[in-house]
């Protein structure tokens, strides 16, 4: 029989693995969505640097036990979406403070720490 403890306790432990796979999913989106911004629009580098991160999303909701319930998707749908824009809007920062610009955020990030 489940108590109302037990219940709050589940809902408590799921929604922190939502939070943490939604945070996760967001930072995984970032360097996506930088490289995305570097190329032409419906590219085919275009359409990689979108879908590429699904598989490892999919991934993340399969590990954690989250699974794929619907109230699932505003969180990560938004994290996914929001990471690709925040990693395009990168562009403009690295363009600014590093001398050299490509299209890897990695490797423009340590460009411009060596600096």
């Amino acid at each position: 029989m489940l108590t109302v403890e037990l219940l709050q306790s589940y809902k408590t432990v799921t929604m922190i693995k939502l939070l943490v796979i939604t945070l996760s999913v967001f930072i995984l989106n970032i360097p996506f969505g930088y490289w995305r911004g570097h190329v032409r629009k419906f590219s085919t580098q275009w359409f990689l640097a979108i879908h590429i991160p699904v598989p490892f999303i999919v991934a993340l909701r399969l590990l954690s036990g989250l699974g794929f319930a619907w109230y699932t998707y505003l969180f990560l749908v938004g994290a996914f979406f929001l990471g690709q824009r925040f990693g395009s809007s990168l562009i403009r920062w690295v363009h600014l403070h590093c001398p050299q610009e490509s299209s890897c955020l990695v490797a423009d990030l340590y460009r411009c720490a060596r600096k």
